[in-house]
């Protein structure tokens, strides 16, 4: 009982940047789906810096295939994102998440190799997580006072189960083998570093 309640208020003694950082996280792995204006896009979220920060690969597609990078992490009480842009440019926003925190908002607040504010920059990025195997992001980028506003619908994309891979026909090169996890020897154990 008492493990419960610890758990409990440790989740509730979490600030918010910190749930939505955790909601986020959720994100983990593959995504596929298309921009507003259909091209195919792909992305991947994973944990990087011991957990302490979640990197998002971009590529979308199309004939000049553009690909960005997008650092998640905690600021104090604040959650941030840095996007390493295609126009060559570091934003920094800063996100406000709704009650219910299925909708995280970023908002720019300042940017390194910026010239001025005129340049071509992202300004913010809204993600909804409509459920686990989807979830959209609206990107707004501002060049010369014209806003262009980008929205990309993602879903999630299978990773072979277990059970996928065993039933596998056994014509490709990938082969599986029954795993036996009580024949673990003293020797093939994983050693503490």
């Amino acid at each position: 009982m008492l493990l419960l309640q610890f758990n409990a208020t440790a989740a509730w003694a979490k600030s918010s940047a910190e749930r939505s950082l955790d909601q986020l996280k959720t994100l983990i792995g593959s995504w596929s789906g298309k921009s507003s204006d259909g091209k195919p896009v792909h992305l991947s979220f994973r944990n990087t810096g011991a957990g302490s920060a979640l990197l998002s690969e971009f590529v979308v597609g199309g004939p000049k295939s553009e690909e960005m990078i997008s650092v998640f992490h905690l600021d104090g009480d604040s959650l941030l994102v840095t996007h390493y842009c295609s126009a060559g440019n570091q934003p920094r926003m800063k996100a406000t998440a709704s009650p219910d925190g299925k909708t995280i908002s970023f908002d720019f607040f300042d940017a390194t190799n910026l010239v001025d504010s005129d340049s071509g920059h992202m300004r913010s990025v809204v993600i909804a997580l409509l459920d686990a195997h989807h979830h959209t992001e609206t990107w707004t980028f501002i060049h010369h006072g014209k806003v262009t506003k980008q929205v990309f619908d993602l879903w999630r994309r299978a990773s072979p189960s277990r059970s996928t891979v065993e039933r596998a026909p056994a014509q490709g090169l990938l082969m599986a083998l029954p795993l036996n996890r009580t024949s673990r020897t003293k020797e093939s154990s994983p050693r503490k570093l």
